[in-house]
Parts: C-alpha cells; structure tokens; sequence
C-alpha cells in the first residue's frame, strides 16, 4: 500500500472547512507549519492562536509568521494545549472552526520532551467544547516512540466514547492498517 502523507490530509480536510475571518488552534505549533497553514486559510480577517509548551516552538513559528507577513493573525501561547479553556476567549468559545493536534516531540528537539497523554486528553475534551458545530479537529499520533504507543491508544478511546449524534470520527492510516503506524484521527462535531 502506498504511503500517504497525513499532515497533507489534514490540510486538505481543513481547506475544505476554514474560510476567511475564521478563527482556528494549533494545538501543538512545533515548528509551526501548520500553524503558518492555518493563518493562510484564515487571511488577516481571521485568527490562529497556537499552543506549545516550549519556548523553542514559539519562537520558530514566530520566526516563520514574521518572514510571512502574517504575524497580526497571531496569538502565540507558551502554555499546554490542556489549557485551552483559560486561553482562549471565553466568546469565541463554540466559536473555533478548526483545531489542530500534531503529537509527539518537536522534530529537531529535544525527543525527551513529548506530547503527554493525561494533557492531551485533557486537551481534546476542551477542544469538542469549544469546536464550532461543523468544525473540525485533526489529531496526528506516532505510536512507535516512548509514550506514543499509549497516547495513540487512548486518543483512540477517548474517540470512541463521543457521542455519535454529536460527533463523527475517523481514522487514516499512513500506510497499512497496523499498530504502529502513525494515524490521524479526524473528529467533526455534526450538532
């Protein structure tokens, strides 16, 4: 089977759904590529707030916003995902079109520093909130590294515990369908 490039599918998956003047998370910026992503579909009508509990990541995505001319669009928290509910505008709550989670560790970072399980959770329960109704979050998971077999696993649950008359999951693989391979977990939020 050939191999599919997730973070592509979920940019494609988000295309379809952002419009300009919306407001959008990166839950996890990394080296802020989809968080730069997110601000293109949004244009400067539109707001991205960005989540990243290292300082490395902020500034790399900064850095990034600034050479794009996007940087007004912005809102960078040094913060943990989990922390949505207090970060984000209590207005824009059921407000957020799109939000965006890419587990794991920053490439070309320290690889001790990961994604946890217990925040991540946490995370996504604040996320359904605060989803729009026909929004949409992308969720992508690495099993395969130190604790990215269990976060896999209990994103995995903590998916199949929503309410399907509110919420529709999905589940795209890389390549096979095996344990190991990493998935993206797409949830959209139907009522």
């Amino acid at each position: 089977m050939k191999r599919i490039s997730l973070v592509n599918t979920a940019h494609d998956l988000i295309r379809d759904i952002l419009r300009p003047g919306d407001i959008a998370i990166d839950a996890t910026v990394g080296n802020g590529h989809d968080t730069v992503f997110l601000a293109e579909q949004v244009g400067p009508s539109g707001h991205v707030y960005g989540f990243d509990i290292q300082q490395a990541a902020i500034d790399s995505t900064l850095d990034k916003f600034r050479q794009a001319h996007l940087s007004d669009s912005l809102t960078l928290i040094h913060a943990s995902h989990a922390d949505m509910t207090d970060k984000i505008p209590a207005d824009l709550h059921g407000n957020i079109s799109a939000i965006m989670f890419n587990l794991g560790y920053l490439p070309g970072g320290d690889k001790s520093v990961i994604t946890l399980t217990d925040s991540t959770l946490t995370a996504l329960t604040v996320a359904s909130r605060i989803l729009a109704v026909n929004g949409i979050i992308t969720l992508l998971a690495y099993p395969g590294h130190p604790g990215g077999d269990l976060e896999t696993d209990r994103v995995k649950n903590w998916c199949e515990q929503l309410d399907t008359q509110q919420f529709e999951v999905s589940t795209i693989y890389s390549s096979e369908h095996k344990d190991t391979a990493p998935r993206l977990f797409v949830i959209r939020k139907l009522r």
